[in-house]
This record gives structure tokens, sequence and C-alpha cells, in this order.
């Protein structure tokens, strides 16, 4: 099976970044992402879902999402609010891979108050998904949890998709808790514990093995979960293809390109590699 292919567009201005996802479409990419961050750096950022919504409208065929979305620095209803939206500005084509988000983010760092450790985060992230789900299924609910209480809660209108957009979790090798989490969901972000690197095939043949045996402990079907990596494709087609073949034959069913140094970040860099085209296995 080869691996479906998205990128993120990590530079460019707003308008530029709603450009870029018109030409992904164009140029037969299977997943346009931006991204969540508050103050990263010197990196200029935009709200990801007021991104998502105009690109929702400009293109047709298109999956879009963000690398990651951050429920720990939202209310999760508003959230949920904000993924109906989009969910029904594309008819049904988003995603919702969600993480911790790093704590280097001013977002988190520079205010009283906000979740400043990963356990924080972690706690804020579980129950932000349990809303969701409750949310996304359009009935009066309820939920009662360490940093939310909500007495009586129903949005409108249903989600496109259903039972709802798919929720894809960072799932951290070779933390079992990590990946329980991801387990539960639609799909996982693979990411080392300790490192940004892009896992091994080694290392992404374990995580997979370990992901299937907790979904299958669960009662939880093996098809149709996502199994997502991030990185940067060699620049040569033929090798680019190997690489792919050998994730996808490790389980991987995508790849999104994430270039994130200064050079390949350019909005002009960005247009120039979705220009090339994704690279596909096989």
């Amino acid at each position: 099976m080869a691996v479906r292919i998205g990128i993120v567009a990590s530079g460019g201005g707003a308008r530029d970044v709603v450009d870029l996802a018109v030409a992904a479409e164009e140029h037969g990419w299977d997943g346009f992402f931006g991204w969540d961050g508050v103050d990263i750096g010197p990196r200029d950022t935009f709200d990801p879902w007021g991104l998502l919504s105009a690109a929702a409208v400009r293109t047709e065929r298109v999956v879009l999402g963000a690398m990651v979305f951050v429920p720990a620095r939202r209310r999760p209803w508003v959230l949920a609010r904000q993924a109906l939206t989009v969910d029904h500005l594309s008819q049904g084509r988003l995603v919702l891979p969600v993480g911790l988000g790093v704590g280097d983010d001013r977002g988190f760092a520079a205010v009283r108050g906000e979740a400043g450790t990963p356990r924080e985060r972690a706690e804020l992230l579980d129950e932000a998904l349990a809303v969701l789900d409750l949310a996304f299924g359009g009935d009066r609910f309820e939920h009662h949890g360490t940093h939310h209480d909500v007495d009586g809660m129903q949005l409108r209108p249903l989600p496109v998709q259903r039972p709802r957009p798919p929720v894809w979790v960072v799932g951290a090798w070779p933390s079992r808790r990590s990946l329980a989490r991801a387990a539960r969901w639609d799909g996982v972000v693979t990411q080392g514990l300790r490192t940004e690197d892009e896992l091994d095939v080694g290392a992404l043949t374990e995580l997979v093995a370990t992901v299937r045996a907790l979904r299958a402990e669960a009662g939880l079907p093996l098809d149709g979960y996502e199994v997502v990596l991030q990185g940067v494709l060699p620049a040569d087609p033929a090798a680019a293809a190997h690489h792919l073949a050998a994730l996808a034959d490790a389980g991987a069913t995508w790849w999104v390109e994430s270039a994130w140094d200064e050079e390949r970040s350019t909005v002009d860099a960005l247009r120039a590699r979705i220009r090339r085209g994704p690279a596909h296995a096989g």
C-alpha cells in the first residue's frame, strides 16, 4: 500500500499559506497542514483555524489539518466548534492531529496559570479528547473532570464525518502510556520520546506492533488506523520512493513533509517543493 503524502506550510504569510494549499492540491499532494504555535522563536505565527477555513473553501480534495493542534491551550468545546466549522467548510476533509505542544512556546511559558509541565498538558489533552468525542455526538452532554466541569451542553450541527473528524494523537516511542493514548483514537503521529529525529524502520515496526496490540486488547479495529511520520524526504525521487516503500512495509500510512530549517521553510522554498510534487512509493 502506498503511503499518502502531505506537507506542512512551515513558513509564509497568511495569504501565502492559503495559496500554498491550493498549489498542493493542484500538484497532487494528499494532505496540507498548518501548525499550531503562539510564540516560538522568531517565526511568524497565525491561527491555524483561520488559515484552514480559508484553505477549505479554496480547495476540493486535499486533506486539511495542522501538525499538531494543541488542545491544552484551548477550551475543548471551542476547539470542537472550530473543528466542526472546518469540517463543514471542507465537506469532510479535516483531520485532527493533536499533541502536548512544546514547553518553550511562550503561549505556555510566559503566561501564569497555563499548563507548565508535560504532565499537566497531558491531563488537559486527555480531557479535551473526551469532551470532543462527546461534543461531536450531537447530543446534550455532561463531563466532570479534573480541569473541566460541563453541566449540559449541545453542539450542532453534527460533523460531516461520522462519528467525528479523525483524531491522530502524538505517540512518543517507547512510552507505553503515550502510545496507549494514541491507540484509543484514529491514528498515531509518531515521534521519539527524547528526540525530534524521524524514527528508523526498526523503531517504527516496534511502535506499530505495540499500537496494534493495544487496540486489539481494547477490542478496537485495526483497519483504517493511521500511522503518520514527519520529516524531509531525500531530494532524489528514487531514493524518496525507496524510503517510503520501507516505511509502508513497516506500517506507515502517511508521510508529512515537514521542513523547519530557515532555508527550506521560506514561502519560495515551500512553493518550489510543492510544485515538484510528492514522491510516491512503488
